[in-house]
Parts: C-alpha cells; structure tokens; sequence
C-alpha cells in the first residue's frame, strides 16, 4: 500500500500543532487527559487475557485484539509466531491490513496458538 501525499488541510492541522508542548507532556499529563476524555476506551490492563472477546473488522482482522486476548506484548506476539516486528506494528496501527492467507493464519493463532507456536519453533530449528 503506497503512501498518499497529505492534503492542504492535514498539511494545516499538523502545521497548527504546537509540538512543544506535545514533547514536554508528562506520563501524568497523558494519563489525566485520557482519564477526563469521555471518548476513550476503559483501561483494560487488569482485565484478563481470558475474558477478552476479539471482534474482526469485515473482510479484515483484529490483530491487536488477538494478541490483547493472548496477553502478549508486541515483541513477544511478533517473536512467538514468526512475523516482523514492524509489519505487526504497521497492522496494528492500521497502515496496512495482513494479507488473505495472513488473515487466515491469524484467526487460527486465535484458535489455537499453541500448535501454531509449536510449528513455528520446529520451523526455525
């Protein structure tokens, strides 16, 4: 998927942005304006990775809510089954969608990641 170039008015927005002040935000700030912003998602950290139900955007897949649902970081989701690093980043930022056979993979790590683990490492060795 090729970049597109950004528009007069998303040139303006970022122009408008005062990065100063972004860069000098605390963990605190974060975490107050997150916690007084009524359109944010609940915090979900102590929630277990058991009681986590995936839900698939159509024709596409949750790869974040797959790895959420296993209670695995980036790094160990990516590490664990075989993909880059940076393409699980780029999926789950919604750079780019994973390809159908991917998809495919994907939804039976889901299903069962221990025998997908396994065939990984028997791959790799």
């Amino acid at each position: 998927m090729a970049e597109r170039p950004l528009t007069e008015r998303e040139k303006a927005a970022l122009a408008a942005v005062d990065w100063s002040a972004i860069d000098a935000m605390t963990d605190e700030d974060i975490a107050r304006q997150i916690a007084e912003n009524p359109d944010a998602t609940p915090d979900l950290s102590d929630v277990p990775p058991s009681a986590i139900r995936v839900v698939h955007p159509d024709g596409g897949v949750s790869v974040r809510g797959i790895r959420a649902k296993l209670g695995l970081n980036q790094r160990e989701f990516a590490q664990r089954f075989g993909f880059p690093l940076g393409t699980l980043r780029d999926w789950e930022q919604g750079r780019y969608q994973p390809e159908p056979a991917t998809r495919t993979l994907l939804h039976v790590i889901e299903r069962n990641p221990d025998l997908v683990a396994a065939v990984v490492a028997d791959v790799a060795a």
